[in-house]
């Protein structure tokens, strides 16, 4: 197993390398009878497509969609489905400077040492291109849980930090702070060659009770791999998190909120809150001031973290379904 597959009942299997011809993604375990839209599938990968946020990746994908099984008369069969994304922007010539120059904070050595070969082309599998199966996967996850609704926002981006009470808007995702003064900071960022990370925030509302394990297979551990999966992930707490080391144990379970929805490993129906920190984008330099690459990563990674958040839920869900049927 090398890895390439996530969930146990409802599981996905991505695929391709950035620079192939194509990434996908069989999603395995979603029930039959389900309404399918691929208009709104088209909708998931479109937020988190290249080239639509000002300030990011100037590669511009159209990421279509194309469903080859699974699927009939506009519903799920209950067998596997496989869908595809070409490849059309691609520059692989770009990254023929690079070709023998391995990248500190990607992939490019611990690839070697691991497989002895690696595809130098905009990192390979380790590309965020990969990300796109993620979101398909999502969406379908949606389907199976459709009441649990999952939000994703930007608590800070760099220097810049949320603002309470602001509303949660695409395309960055940063509440109370204006889109052209994120679109001129990270373009600022772009232009000196630097890059950022930040904090998102993920709030779960209507979460089943008894979802997760009380061992191995806690929700907390399963949510916890599930965005730590995600390339640029660095960090993740849930409910108080590390507040919670530096509380005493009357203060702590005072407000049953500090434990963020999950006790023993078990979901308790409550809001479930998360938190991410993500890393600076790694190229930065002269790399990054002549290539097509995001100085900011968050925008993008927001629906991904959702997409993968839904998988676990969805995953969870019909496993404690199958106990009580």
């Amino acid at each position: 197993m090398r890895g390439n597959t996530f969930g146990k009942l409802l599981s996905i299997t991505s695929f391709g390398e950035s620079h192939g011809q194509a990434m996908g993604v069989i999603i395995d375990g979603v029930p039959s009878n389900l309404e399918f839209s691929l208009t709104e599938l088209q909708a998931d990968l479109y937020r988190r497509a290249p080239g639509k946020v000002k300030g990011t990746t100037a590669r511009n994908e159209p990421d279509q969609a194309k469903v080859l099984s699974g699927i009939y008369q506009g519903k799920t069969l209950g067998s596997p489905i496989m869908v595809m994304v070409e490849n059309k922007n691609q520059r692989s010539q770009d990254y023929d400077k690079i070709k023998t120059e391995l990248r500190p904070g990607h992939a490019d050595q611990t690839t070697i040492d691991k497989f002895g070969i690696r595809d130098h082309r905009g990192g390979g599998r380790s590309s965020g291109r990969e990300t796109l199966a993620r979101v398909i996967g999502g969406y379908f996850a949606k389907l199976v849980i459709p009441k649990v609704e999952v939000t994703a926002f930007t608590r800070r981006m760099g220097e810049l930090e949320f603002k309470e009470g602001g509303n949660i808007t695409a395309p960055y995702y940063l509440p109370g702070i204006a889109d052209d003064e994120i679109a001129e900071y990270l373009t600022q960022l772009k232009k000196e060659g630097d890059s950022c990370g930040g904090v998102v925030q993920v709030v779960i509302n209507h979460c089943p009770k008894g979802l997760g394990e009380p061992c191995f297979d806690k929700l907390k551990a399963d949510l916890g791999k599930a965005i730590l999966s995600i390339g640029a992930c660095v960090g993740f707490t849930y409910g108080e998190g590390e507040k919670l080391a530096f509380m005493r144990g009357k203060v702590a379970t005072a407000n049953k909120g500090n434990f963020g929805g999950i006790e023993g490993g078990i979901s308790n129906g409550e809001t479930i809150k998360l938190t991410v920190f993500v890393k600076p984008t790694s190229t930065v330099g002269d790399k990054a001031k002549e290539g097509r690459h995001d100085p900011c990563i968050i925008p993008r990674m927001i629906p991904v973290i959702e997409s993968m958040v839904y998988l676990t839920l969805a995953d969870h869900y019909l496993r404690q379904k199958a106990y009580h049927q």
